[in-house]
C-alpha cells in the first residue's frame, strides 16, 4: 500500500498527464483542420497522446489496491 504522500504525487502527476492528453487532443483536431497535409506533425502528436495514455495506465495501476494480499 502506497503512503499518503506518494498517493498525492502519484495523483497530481496523474492530473498533469491527463490535462495534457486532453490538450493534444484538441492540437491534433485543430492541425488536421487547418493542416490537413502535415501528416508527420500529426503523426508525432499521436504517438505523444499514445505515451501519455501509457504513463496514465500505469500511474493508474499504482493506485489500485492489490486485490490479492
Amino acid at each position: 500500500m502506497l503512503d499518503p504522500v506518494t498517493q498525492r504525487r502519484i495523483s497530481s502527476q496523474l492530473f498533469e498527464l491527463k490535462s495534457e492528453h486532453r490538450d493534444l487532443d484538441v492540437a491534433i483536431a485543430m492541425l488536421v483542420e487547418n493542416k490537413p497535409n502535415d501528416e508527420l506533425s500529426s503523426k508525432r502528436l499521436k504517438k505523444r497522446k499514445l505515451k501519455i495514455k501509457d504513463q496514465i495506465a500505469q500511474l493508474e495501476n499504482l493506485l489500485i489496491p492489490d486485490l490479492n494480499a
